[in-house]
């Protein structure tokens, strides 16, 4: 492990912290500051010259800085010589502009993933990307993790009674997901069927399946970013009976009016893990935050050594 060096960026020290303390590796040092005129200055503070260099930085809001950040550092350790270069992108910013759903829109997540390619990545880790294809968008290899095992040992850790257990999925669009932890938890299945009157409205009003009166409702997803679609879906649950109703999701951007909705949603408790940073205004006293740093930890010591990262998930 001498050879490995763990960097990051500005986006969130404390998660690559915790991914330094797992490897039981000291941090690598790096300063980024402002020109006068707001550009992005680097100087990266010790030899890298032939190392393995991971660097940690989510492209979460301000989406544009970070992302610019990350190339700049890219840049750097390119041309300081590291042997090999893997961006460690907890959460991937325009994920969600994956395809042509309208004439003449860009495809900003191929040009994201071309951006980072260009810049001298060698490989990217990344967690939970909202659209699987995205890495198909690369053309260096991407590690795909998923923070589902952190999500369900958290609810497993809680003790419901299993026959009490139904996983919800909040839209059609989940179902796989929702699929996936079902069957790790051992629990049925529930789908919300969720209208949409017009492009910033819809309407949850039907549940598919099993049913969830007096149950304990599980709703997983990706993200919570508004929180439109996750609270609809709630109130559906809840409207049906269900005793308690808890949402997990891995990266909680949670903007907007989010706040406002998650307060008013009728959720016993909200999980997120630390892929993103959750400022102290956001916080609400029903959200837990789980730690992805071993995970991410196990991936990086697993690609440092060239071995398996998909049998962490076996």
């Amino acid at each position: 492990m001498n050879d490995l060096k763990i960097f990051s960026g500005p986006a969130n020290v404390p998660l690559a912290q915790d991914i330094c303390r797992y490897l039981n590796l000291p941090m690598g040092k790096i300063t980024l500051g402002r020109f006068p005129d707001g550009e992005i200055s680097c100087k990266i503070d010790e030899d890298v010259r032939g190392r393995d260099v991971f660097i940690v930085q989510p492209t979460c809001p301000p989406v544009n800085e970070h992302l610019m950040e990350l190339l700049v550092m890219i840049d750097s350790f390119k041309r300081a010589s590291s042997y090999r270069l893997t961006a460690v992108i907890p959460y991937f910013g325009y994920a969600r502009q994956d395809r042509k759903d309208a004439g003449r829109v860009p495809i900003t997540a191929k040009l994201v993933a071309n951006l980072i390619t260009r810049a001298g990545a060698d490989r990217v880790l990344a967690m939970d990307l909202h659209a699987a294809q995205i890495q198909g968008f690369f053309d260096v290899p991407v590690d795909h993790l998923y923070a589902a095992p952190v999500l369900n040992n958290h609810f497993e850790s809680m003790d419901l009674p299993h026959g009490d257990i139904v996983v919800v999925s909040a839209d059609a669009g989940g179902i796989k997901r929702a699929v996936g932890h079902a069957n790790r938890l051992g629990a049925p299945l529930a789908i919300v069927d969720k209208r949409r009157i017009s492009a910033e409205t819809t309407k949850s009003a039907n549940i598919i399946g099993a049913s969830v009166e007096g149950k304990v409702a599980l709703m997983f997803d990706d993200m919570i970013s508004t929180a439109g679609s996750i609270c609809s879906a709630a109130e559906v649950v809840h409207n049906h009976g269900a005793k308690a109703i808890y949402a997990a999701a891995t990266h909680g951007l949670l903007v907007g009016p989010a706040i406002e909705r998650l307060k008013a949603a009728p959720f016993s408790g909200i999980i997120i893990t630390d892929s993103i940073p959750l400022p102290p205004e956001k916080s609400l006293p029903n959200i837990s935050i789980l730690s992805v740093a071993s995970l991410l930890g196990q991936a990086i010591k697993r690609i440092h050594r060239n071995e398996s990262v998909s049998m962490m998930f076996q």
